[in-house]
């Protein structure tokens, strides 16, 4: 008899548990149970969102495979593959012009992205300090310039007399702080744990101390996107190259080579194409200009994957702490 009474209540209660595991995972009593045609709206819908980013790829993917013949039959960009090859693909590579862009593109990301995250991320710590010198005005004086801001030719004037036409860094330091990020950068800096620094400081600690091995580590994921907004911001400008450097084709990164491309409508300097359209052409014109986005492509999709899974803690979790 007594081990039935102790039994009885561990049953109830495992009982009483499976009915609220059940409960939980029922829908909540206000939301609607979904019907077939709100389902089939959504399945369309997230189709159609995919097919929109896609398609655009899988063209641009297979006009940069297809022949001179393939292309001249489609009238332009090819949907499906007709008579591929890897020609365009060979001419652009030993073009030495790509070579030197592809190189100059990377150098620039990476010093660049390295430059605006070291400039962003100590702006952003020490404005997420309630004690630290002015913060609150220069706080203010960063966010007007959100919106107002000298123009293009005050720019160009003072790049110019600092003696940065023609020069690389004309193309990092006009673009290297971004006030959007150093305020997600910032708001997520201001949720650091007190105790954690007051415990930093007790064991002597100063603010750089602070900074690299108490705030950084914990701001990861804020950090992996920020430098990626950066990292794509550089790889991808081009506009920067127009004022300061319009000339010297040695020092023009990819995204400019390839607008220069599209622009011209034309091969590679040096290629055997006869033209838009050639069937008796090597490669078409069109066929190294898709290749080139291809190419300019090739490094986001690579690094992308290893950067996405920290933007729901990152930009999401700064936003709604600031």
């Amino acid at each position: 008899m007594t081990n039935t009474l102790s039994i009885s209540p561990t049953r109830a209660g495992a009982a009483a548990q499976a009915r609220g595991n059940k409960a939980g995972s029922a829908r909540p009593p206000w939301e609607e149970p979904p019907t077939a045609v709100g389902q089939t709206v959504k399945v369309l819908t997230l189709t159609g969102v995919v097919a929109v980013v896609l398609v655009p790829i899988w063209i641009i993917l297979v006009t940069s495979f297809s022949t001179p013949g393939a292309i001249n039959r489609a009238g332009g960009l090819v949907i499906w593959p007709d008579g591929l090859t890897v020609e365009p693909y060979r001419e652009m590579l030993l073009d030495p012009t790509v070579r030197t862009s592809l190189v100059v593109s990377l150098g620039i990301t990476l010093i660049g992205t390295a430059v605006s995250m070291a400039v962003s991320v100590m702006c952003a710590y020490g404005l997420s300090r309630p004690r630290s010198f002015a913060h609150r005005f220069l706080l203010l004086l960063l966010i007007v310039t959100m919106f107002v801001n000298g123009g293009l030719i005050p720019t160009f004037l003072v790049v110019t007399d600092l003696g940065g036409y023609g020069k690389y860094w004309a193309l990092i330091l006009p673009s290297a702080v971004s006030v959007f990020n150093i305020l997600v950068l910032r708001a997520f800096y201001s949720e650091t744990s007190g105790e954690l620094i007051d415990a930093a400081r007790l064991d002597g600690a100063g603010d750089w101390r602070i900074l690299w091995s108490v705030v950084l580590p914990t701001s990861r994921a804020v950090t992996a996107v920020v430098a990626l907004f950066y990292a794509v911001s550089y790889w991808n400008a081009f506009f920067n190259v127009m004022l300061y450097m319009p000339t010297d084709s040695q020092k023009w990164p990819l995204q400019y080579v390839l607008l220069t491309y599209v622009n011209r409508d034309v091969g590679l300097p040096g290629s055997v194409n006869a033209g838009f359209g050639s069937a008796h052409a090597h490669t078409a014109p069109l066929s190294l200009q898709m290749a080139v986005v291809v190419l300019t492509l090739v490094p986001l999709l690579i690094v992308y994957p290893f950067v996405q899974k920290h933007f729901r803690t990152g930009v999401l979790t700064g936003a709604i702490k600031g």
